[in-house]
């Protein structure tokens, strides 16, 4: 039996611009996040994990923070193929950054961080960059 792995992060929209431009982008990321849907035999990308409870003057200041998570069952076997979803997400959706954080029994505590050159990221920009820390923690046994 494998062990459980926990996802979970957040997606940051930039706060220059004006209260409507902003507004654009909010509203452009939340109709891409509602046409997701968990492929058939592949679920582990859908838009049950993504929450955006926030409206412009309902909680939101200035910054569009799209929140996300779930439990999988040893999800970091299939991993190049959830973070290849994650960023085909990531180049429709306008942003700043993104963090996704892995938890696993088994490989410790991972940090992935994507972040445009320019300090924003538009759909029509196809240029990402990740970074990805490794923390392991756990006991060392010594005989």
């Amino acid at each position: 039996m494998h062990g459980e792995s926990i996802v979970y992060g957040s997606i940051r929209d930039w706060p220059e611009g004006s209260s409507e431009a902003r507004l654009l982008r909010q509203q452009h990321n939340v109709q891409v996040l509602q046409t997701l849907d968990g492929e058939a035999g592949w679920p582990f990308f859908a838009r049950s994990m993504f929450g955006v409870g926030q409206a412009q003057g309902d909680a939101l200041y200035q910054t569009q923070v799209i929140s996300f998570g779930a439990s999988y069952q040893a999800v970091e076997y299939e991993w190049s193929l959830w973070v290849q979803k994650f960023e085909g997400l990531l180049r429709q959706l306008y942003w700043a950054n993104a963090i996704v954080h892995l938890e696993t029994e088994l490989n410790g505590r991972h940090t992935f961080r994507w972040e445009s050159d320019e300090g924003f990221h538009t759909p029509e920009d196809s240029s990402l960059n990740l970074r990805c820390e490794w923390e392991h923690e756990g006991a060392m046994r010594f005989r």
